[in-house]
Order: structure tokens, then sequence, then C-alpha cells
């Protein structure tokens, strides 16, 4: 029996009203529960991915397969931004780019779709062909997560620990909605920045400033 021929358990939890922005608001993803019919191996994993890839999927710690919200236009706007910028430093100082379309699978098991990385040239030219074409099984050194309206705070949060323990140098989690950067370090509490002119990619891409005021104001 195909992979596709298997049914899933769906749990959505969407709120039917919109909270106000505050440190809960956002709506749960739909999670899909194969077991116990079926436990996904990274092979059977990716086939699923693709023969349902009009879907942005992301499987979590458990194995759950979880349906994250499609980005809507402006949040859209603020990514491309994240990520010309990213990518600009990186055509000068080396190293490769990754926006949200790919999806890494993490050493916990876990697989993961970041809005922006980076992984630096060692880190990537030492992964195989066939392992660049599909998931790649790293973390990046560096990530950053952007939240939409329809993100939990503390789902994200949640995942930026996940991005740390997996071997993360440096994460931001950048919240348009209440102003904030939190910027994630290896072996250290979050820092959160109330409404930052810039941020720095500090030793991990040294040189790399980004106008976090640039990005705010399109958030309307």
């Amino acid at each position: 029996m195909s992979i596709s021929s298997y049914t899933a358990a769906v749990t959505p939890e969407v709120p039917l009203v919109t909270p106000s922005v505050d440190e809960d608001s956002g709506c749960d993803p739909i999670v899909l529960r194969f077991a116990p019919l079926i436990q996904f191996n990274k092979e059977q994993y990716f086939e699923f991915v693709m023969q349902n890839s009009d879907l942005r999927l992301e499987r979590a710690l458990t194995g759950e397969v979880v349906v994250m919200s499609p980005t809507g236009g402006e949040g859209s706007v603020i990514n491309s931004k994240i990520n010309l910028r990213l990518g600009n430093w990186a055509e000068a100082h080396g190293g490769y780019v990754l926006e949200s379309s790919c999806e890494f699978e993490l050493p916990n098991g876990a697989a993961r779709c970041p809005d922006a990385s980076w992984v630096s040239a060692p880190k990537w030219e030492a992964l195989t062909p066939a392992q660049r074409k599909k998931f790649p099984p790293i973390c990046p050194e560096f990530i950053i997560e952007l939240r939409s309206e329809t993100d939990r705070l503390k789902t994200l949060q949640a995942k930026m620990l996940e991005y740390m323990e997996s071997g993360a140098k440096l994460a931001w989690l950048i919240d348009p909605l209440k102003k904030t950067v939190h910027i994630y370090r290896p072996g250290q509490a979050p820092e959160i920045l109330e409404n930052p002119a810039s941020v720095s990619g500090e030793s991990v891409l040294p040189g790399f400033e980004l106008n976090v005021q640039e990005l705010f104001a399109l958030n309307q």
C-alpha cells in the first residue's frame, strides 16, 4: 500500500475569533497524526511531502506532520527582504542562503522549514549530491523565523529552541506584530530586543546588519 493511501487523523485547532495581538494570538496549525498506522522514516516522509507538494508541511519531533499556514502578501514581502539582505551578505562572504521552501532534517528527527537560513560552505559541500537534492540532513548555522499573524509566539519559541539544540549557532525570531527580535545563542537564555534599529550577525555572520525598522515599516 502506498503512503498516500493511508488516512490520517486530522486535528484542526483554528479559533473562530481572531484574538488581539498578544503573547498567545495566532492560530494552531492543522496536525496530521498517522500513528499507529505508520511511522514515517526519512525516505517515506520525503515521498509523502512530494506527493502533497501543494501543502507546506513540517514534521514535529513527535512524528506528527504539521500543515503550515500559507504566507500572506505582507509577510512574503518582508521575508523576501530578509532573504535578499542575507543573500547579499553571503555573496560577499561565502556560504549558502536557503529560503523557506527548503526543509531540513534535523538531528532530533524533526523536519523544519525556517523562513531564512545560512549554511557555511564547508558544511553544505560536505553533503552528497543526493542529500542536497532532498531534505538536507543538517541544521543551518544561522536561522531566521518571521512571525506572522497566524503564528502563535509560544510555538515559534519552541521551534527556536529546537534549532539551538540541533546545532544552530545564532537564530533570530523576528516579530513584526510586537516589534521585537528574540535572539538565540547556544547555552544562553534568549535575548529580547524591543523595537531595535537593527540586529547584528555577530561572530557567526561578521559584518551582517539587518535593518529591522525597514521590516517593521512593511507591517501595516
